[in-house]
């Protein structure tokens, strides 16, 4: 995936200060009362610990050892996939399909990928997750596994259509309401379940304080901690009212980076105090929310351990904050194990015993998996780690395993799935859900809503990033259908995120005789050749309305649009919702959950939190 570049001479320092302000100005609350949520800690229920301990008594260390790891496979198959992947899982893996993978190693749990294409169709998919819960009963414990994706929605989304797609967590942000928030995930965690996934790592509780950051960004629900803290707590109670577990990420916190910890190792500057100010107030709204697991992250943070481990693999962050002062006992889950950000100091058969020493219960897809298990299993045999401190993480993977059912009966059936997946309900939910999400910036003399009268020939430029799997896309292709489904003329004319002179000539040349333009944009950058496109469109005098496909901060950088609208993605869903406000069929409701800053002044804020225009 494309990230943008981060931006030169932009301090933490100024960017701390940015945010603080624009929350101010917005009159929201606080980042001291950030830790106000009105999620309460409800008394867990007493837990059936004796039957769980007896089948851990009755383990081998291997089985105890391959429970803790959730490992990838590829194949849309648990035991007949297809040649290729069969060939990929030999040469990764070194087993054939995830029925040997799971024998093999006596896992604990697999992730579903769509590039390892676990995720053709709802009917398939339900047929692997009931073909690995089969496999999981012919181990010697018969212990059932957790299945787990990435499906936080908005631009992370592993199942696409005809599952239901849903607004993101910046979007949800935008929107700004807690029941939209946990009826999103609700829909979403209803739909997993019926898929037999039952593990989904989401929300994103990360407070995105930095433009810059390459990883997060729209994915998170904003910059102010409190609204972050209540949405994400909403969101937890939605997917587990669903029956799945919810899994929030990535503590300490991974909002303030300008590094991507899948490629290198991202170091957290805040203070002690600017860490409880702005990172801990969202982790301790999913805690009192009940979050089943908490996923950490690949990164420095100096002023929570001066040893400058990954937070994954540090004693102080995961045992002393995580557990010992906020008091968290549920199931902690690394984040992949193949990232960056955890190999940088250590090799990877040490990797998984230091992050279980730190605090770690699951182990998440480790890039050699026989070197990570045989790691572990040596370091038990050495004496560095104790069996008795695996049974402290499988307990807490068991209790989860029976929260969620799977114990009494792990399988999902395909009548479940065509009752549940992709339902006209659930659908026009997600349709309802997004129009409130999207967020009018800029309307110049009044443009929008865009006229069928007056502005009937639009043509559509701009940028077409990877869609989610089976949607709709490329995006410019929804934006023109979106438009002539609602009676506009609609030319569409993809020019990527980088056109070069002839794309942007063209692009001047096809907005000759149009009543408007609208130019899908994608992290635009000063200086960039998405600014020069809209610059040159602009400058025949043809009105160009912008609309944001990801991060918000593109306004900045294009003062020449007579309007801009934030979608804060380019799934179908939403960019269907912002046309229906361009064309003034939905009225724009939704208010930046970020502040933007100034291109030529980044210590100046453009638009604050809370900003948002009407009509």
């Amino acid at each position: 995936m494309h990230h943008p570049q981060p931006r030169k001479g932009l301090s933490r320092r100024t960017l701390l200060a940015a945010t603080t302000a624009a929350a101010a100005t917005a009159g929201l609350t606080t980042p001291a009362q950030a830790a106000e949520t009105e999620a309460t800690q409800s008394p867990r229920p007493a837990r059936p610990d004796a039957r769980l301990k007896k089948i851990i008594s009755g383990m081998s260390l291997e089985e105890k050892v391959g429970q803790l790891f959730v490992m990838r496979v590829y194949g849309h198959s648990a035991t007949a996939p297809d040649q290729a992947d069969i060939d990929a899982n030999l040469k990764e893996i070194g087993v054939r399909t995830a029925a040997e993978l799971i024998s093999t190693y006596k896992l604990g749990g697999i992730i579903y990928f769509a590039w390892a294409h676990n995720v053709r169709d709802p009917h398939q998919i339900a047929a692997l997750s009931n073909g690995i819960q089969e496999i999981g009963g012919q181990q010697p414990s018969r212990i059932p596994l957790l299945v787990a994706t990435d499906q936080e929605h908005g631009i992370v989304a592993r199942v696409g259509k005809p599952a239901t797609l849903l607004p993101g967590a910046m979007a949800l942000g935008a929107g700004g309401s807690r029941p939209d928030a946990r009826e999103a995930a609700a829909i979403a965690g209803a739909e997993l379940r019926a898929l037999g996934i039952n593990q989904d790592y989401a929300p994103d509780a990360d407070v995105n304080i930095n433009p810059a950051n390459p990883v997060i960004g729209v994915r998170s629900f904003g910059a102010d901690p409190a609204a972050v803290a209540r949405l994400a707590a909403a969101q937890v109670k939605g997917y587990q009212s669903a029956g799945i577990a919810s899994t929030a990420k990535h503590f300490p916190g991974h909002g303030d980076t300008a590094t991507d910890s899948h490629t290198g190792l991202p170091v957290i500057t805040h203070t002690r105090e600017e860490w409880e100010r702005l990172d801990a107030p969202s982790f301790k709204a999913v805690i009192a929310a009940g979050i089943d697991s908490i996923m950490t992250a690949h990164l420095v943070v100096p002023a929570l351990d001066p040893a400058e481990d990954p937070a994954t693999l540090s004693h102080p962050i995961l045992t002393g904050i995580l557990r010992e002062k906020l008091g968290y006992d549920g199931v902690v889950i690394t984040d992949s194990l193949g990232m960056e950000g955890v190999r940088t100091k250590y090799g990877d058969d040490r990797v998984p015993v230091l992050a279980l020493k730190a605090g770690v219960d699951q182990l998440l897809n480790p890039p050699d998996l026989a070197t990570a298990w045989n790691g572990v299993l040596s370091a038990v045999r050495s004496g560095e780690l104790t069996e008795e401190r695996l049974d402290v993480s499988l307990l807490r993977i068991l209790r989860l395993k029976d929260k969620l059912g799977l114990f009494k009966d792990p399988y999902v059936t395909q009548r479940g799935v065509d009752r549940t997946v992709g339902t006209r309900a659930h659908l026009a939910a997600a349709d309802r859900i997004a129009e409130r999400t999207t967020t009018v910036l800029v309307n110049k003399d009044r443009l929008l809503p865009l006229n069928r009268r007056t502005h009937k020939n639009v043509l559509v430029l701009g940028a077409n990033p990877a869609s989610p799997s089976l949607s709709d896309g490329p995006p410019t292709t929804v934006l023109g259908a979106a438009l002539t489904e609602l009676g506009f003329s609609a030319t569409v004319l993809a020019t990527g995120t980088a056109p070069g002179q002839a794309v942007i000539a063209q692009a001047v040349a096809a907005a000759a005789g149009k009543d408007a333009v609208l130019v899908g944009t994608y992290n635009v950058t000063a200086g960039s050749a998405q600014q020069a496109l809209v610059n040159a469109v602009a400058a025949t005098g043809v009105p160009v309305v912008t609309l944001s496909m990801r991060n918000p901060y593109d306004v900045a950088q294009l003062p020449a649009a007579r309007a801009h609208v934030a979608a804060y993605s380019w799934i179908d869903v939403e960019l269907r919702a912002a046309v229906r406000v361009l064309a003034g069929r939905s009225a724009p409701r939704g208010r930046l959950p970020v502040p933007v800053q100034k291109a030529e002044d980044p210590a100046q804020v453009l638009y604050p939190i809370g900003y948002g225009r009407r009509y």
